[in-house]
């Protein structure tokens, strides 16, 4: 997993990555928030681990900037602090970060977390996994309502445009039979272009039920 390191304490960078190392995890380290926020633009990890109190942005405030510019929460926060008042913990809360741990740190209570953000990390990308999965079935479906409505809507006037077209590309027809044939083309194309006009002015398709087993977009009445 990626994850991006940012603490001024040299010390607790080279404490951290040894247990983000053993755990086989890749580590970027940043010693300010300016520096951490270049790193999370470029790379975007899945673990954002931040000291609270550092030079430049400080934790809380590069949280705010991660969660401004995902366009939904993708990278787990967890912000470092010794501020472990209630106050604190609930400005690193409504900041956007997922989880906090208080200082002096603890390797075992440090993996615990990492722990925690892993599973939640895994939970996360099965949900939108399961959620584009569901938004690709429903536009599949919205294709196909789309394309039978349209069947619907076309089969009719089409044929009845291509079969008078054919007619007079065959001179089949007397000459008072002419004219019959090109109002009846102009009709046909006319109802033909009402339908896509109908289509385009679409805001809010809702589908209706063609035939048992399958539906099409209700593109309303002429």
């Amino acid at each position: 997993m990626q994850v991006l390191l940012a603490d001024d304490d040299e010390y607790m960078r080279l404490l951290l990555g040894e247990v983000l190392g053993a755990l086989g995890h890749e580590t970027e380290f940043a010693a300010d928030g300016d520096e951490a926020w270049a790193s999370w633009e470029r790379r975007r990890p899945a673990l954002a681990i931040l000291d609270w109190q550092m030079p430049g942005l400080d934790g809380v405030e590069l949280t705010r900037r991660i969660r401004a510019a995902e366009s939904r929460p993708e990278t787990f926060v967890l912000i470092v602090t010794a501020n472990d008042s209630r106050e604190g913990l609930a400005t690193v809360l409504d900041a956007g970060a997922d989880d906090y741990l208080t200082k002096p740190l603890v390797a075992e209570d440090f993996r615990a977390r990492l722990a925690i953000a892993e599973r939640r990390i895994a939970q996360e990308a099965a949900r939108r996994q399961a959620e584009d999965a569901l938004a690709r079935t429903r536009w599949l479906a919205g294709i196909g309502e789309t394309t039978l409505a349209l069947q619907h809507e076309i089969n009719n006037p089409l044929a009845a445009l291509l079969g008078n077209a054919a007619l007079l590309d065959a001179g089949m027809v007397t000459e008072a039979e002419v004219k019959e044939c090109v109002t009846t083309i102009v009709e046909q194309s006319r109802r033909i272009a009402n339908v896509v006009k109908r289509l385009s002015a679409l805001r809010d398709p809702q589908s209706v039920e063609y035939i048992r087993g399958a539906r099409m977009i209700d593109l309303g009445g002429e």
